[in-house]
């Protein structure tokens, strides 16, 4: 899907053409190759494809040619359902417009989009929509981090305050550790991709501030250096989460382990306390003849007397003990 913003700021005068209709973005959305063509015949460059913006190299991802800016950066946006990874977003920048190419919905454009629809003088060149863009996409990565801070926090409270109810519920609280632990994992991917969105950001937002700054004679220098200044305390704070994410997969992980524990407490205690009867009854199982309990009035008696006494006395020693 294709999209064209021009700009219809300057009604000034009466215009006709392409002075009318000064195209300043083109949005592509999971582009087709007969619109791949159309804007690569329209702007005279070719555009990156999916797998040239998935590329990894700093020199694939940023890169000058011919004064034409070609950019990609992981998106910070949550993954597709089904996908295994989140596509990322491409940026083709120049000092007349700004082409842009992403291969799933995103609700920054759209805003981004609105914004401009809504007033015309919002953004009057290709480069500030891309500041717009990189800025709405900040506000958002603010956002999602307050929302995953609280989660983990909510995480965090269930972890260490919830009553333990292991000894009455074992089944149940097994359950809710591995319910905790999907969730553990699922902060922790989230928090790797917002990290890698921040990080790809900061490199496209260094490596375009120069270019920037020359063709807009230095007039969007300020929220260039704010928008560096915000994603730096952005990435310092998803660090922190991130730390907390491993603090609290540490703890369940110690939690497990003390569950487990608790099991082989159980089966070592039930093993030893039944090691004495064991051992009487195969004495007087022996059915020798001169065995003389065989003559006793009690014998019988005497026998499970001394099989349930020898059973007992373990179980009073672990209690002593404070093992269960």
């Amino acid at each position: 899907m294709l999209k064209e913003f021009a700009d219809q700021s300057d009604n000034s005068a009466p215009k006709t053409g392409e002075q009318a209709r000064r195209i300043i973005w083109i949005d592509l959305l999971d582009p087709s190759p007969t619109e791949v063509a159309s804007v690569e015949t329209l702007i005279g460059a070719k555009l990156p494809s999916l797998g040239a913006l998935s590329e990894i190299e700093s020199s694939s991802r940023l890169r000058n040619e011919d004064g034409v800016l070609y950019m990609s950066t992981p998106s910070t946006a949550q993954r597709p359902e089904g996908a295994r990874v989140t596509p990322p977003l491409g940026f083709v920048l120049s000092a007349d417009r700004l082409v842009t190419v992403r291969f799933m919905p995103l609700q920054t454009f759209d805003t981004v989009a609105r914004k401009i629809a809504e007033d015309h003088s919002a953004a009057r060149s290709g480069i500030e929509v891309f500041i717009m863009l990189c800025e709405e996409i900040v506000d958002r990565v603010a956002d999602a981090l307050e929302h995953l801070a609280a989660e983990l926090n909510g995480l965090s409270t269930e972890t260490f305050h919830a009553d333990d109810t292991r000894g009455r519920h074992a089944n149940r609280a097994n359950r809710i550790l591995r319910i905790q632990l999907r969730q553990v994992g699922r902060l922790g991917d989230r928090f790797a991709e917002m990290r890698d969105g921040l990080q790809g950001l900061a490199r496209v937002i260094a490596y375009a501030d120069e270019d920037v700054c020359n063709w807009s004679d230095g007039a969007l220098t300020q929220r260039i250096a704010r928008l560096r200044q915000d994603i730096h305390s952005l990435s310092d704070y998803e660090e922190q989460l991130a730390n907390k994410v491993q603090f609290v997969l540490d703890a369940l992980v110690g939690l497990i382990g003390i569950a487990q524990n608790d099991i082989f407490k159980v089966l070592t205690i039930v093993s030893i306390v039944g090691i004495p009867p064991t051992l009487m009854a195969g004495v007087y199982g022996m059915n020798f003849k001169n065995m003389p309990e065989y003559d006793w009035a009690w014998g019988y008696q005497y026998g499970w007397a001394v099989i349930l006494i020898s059973a007992i006395i373990p179980l009073v020693w672990f209690k002593a003990k404070g093992w269960f």
